[in-house]
């Protein structure tokens, strides 16, 4: 009886022995499959966040108004990266985080990706009403005020428009990702000839949340302004706006935006985003 169990077992190593090598091999194709990177999800991904003039409405046109980021993607070699414009009108730095817009952002953000933040514009708003309760502190500083927030009917402690920047900037390094924050592009507002600048507050406390927080910096709305200014009041007004609205671009001042984006871009050589830049948008001046 123990020689037949014996000899069973037996049997059982050498049909185990038989057929390991194959069992072998097909658990090596199946981890070498696990293993094998995925080319898409390989490729980096320059995210846009921002307000209306980054992406106005649905980003179609709405109105005849434009955003520059929906001209951006032209200047890249979307063979070798992906350009998602995530920004929505009406925010602020502190209300796209609270709206959870930027969780939806965040979870895709992978190490080698890129994200190009331009806020501003509707920071300047009351912090606390029953329209859109989305200002933030007018600085770059760590001060906070505690409100009961009249549309969510939530407490809420608000912060400064440098702070809400140095969070988004922490959250993408923290991810692994590139940050660079652009000043606001000039509103269609004049004084003596000269274009709506804001290197005394929004642009001024956007360098300092960048440089604080090790972040890259383009002053796009310098860009803008200095162009503006060399094209005139009158050519501005007629080509870049419309009539009614100072804010909001039409098409032709949207692509005047971006190409200004791709310039200060190329200003700053070490900034990785530019190897994927196609090579017409390389040279100098390029406006596609």
């Amino acid at each position: 009886m123990k020689s037949n169990i014996r000899e069973a077992q037996n049997c059982n190593k050498l049909t185990q022995l038989k057929y390991w090598p194959v069992l072998f091999c097909a658990i090596m194709v199946i981890v070498s499959a696990c293993k094998q990177p995925n080319q898409a999800s390989q490729k980096p991904t320059l995210f846009l966040i921002g307000d209306s003039t980054v992406k106005n409405g649905k980003g179609k046109g709405d109105g005849g108004l434009w955003g520059w980021g929906n001209f951006l993607p032209a200047y890249f070699d979307t063979t070798k990266i992906v350009v998602r414009n995530n920004a929505f009108g009406g925010t602020s730095s502190r209300t796209f985080r609270t709206m959870g817009l930027w969780d939806k952002v965040l979870v895709n953000i992978k190490p080698g990706d890129f994200v190009m933040m331009q806020f501003g514009h509707n920071d300047s708003s009351p912090v606390n009403d029953t329209l859109r309760a989305r200002g933030t502190i007018k600085s770059n500083g760590d001060e906070s005020q505690e409100i009961d927030n009249l549309i969510t009917k939530k407490h809420e402690t608000v912060h400064s428009y440098g702070w809400y920047l140095r969070q988004f900037i922490s959250d993408i390094q923290a991810r692994g990702a590139t940050a660079i924050v652009l000043s606001p592009v000039p509103r269609n507002t004049w004084k003596d000839g000269k274009a709506n600048r804001n290197d005394q507050d929004y642009g001024k406390w956007a360098a300092e949340a960048a440089i604080q927080s090790g972040a890259y910096f383009i002053d796009l709305n310098k860009i803008i302004s200095d162009r503006y200014e060399a094209e005139g009041e009158a050519k501005v007004k007629a080509e870049y706006f419309n009539t009614t609205d100072h804010t909001h671009t039409i098409e032709a001042g949207a692509r005047v935006n971006a190409a200004s984006v791709i310039q200060g871009l190329k200003e700053q050589k070490n900034i990785a985003l530019n190897k994927y830049l196609t090579p017409a948008a390389r040279k100098k001046g390029a406006r596609l």
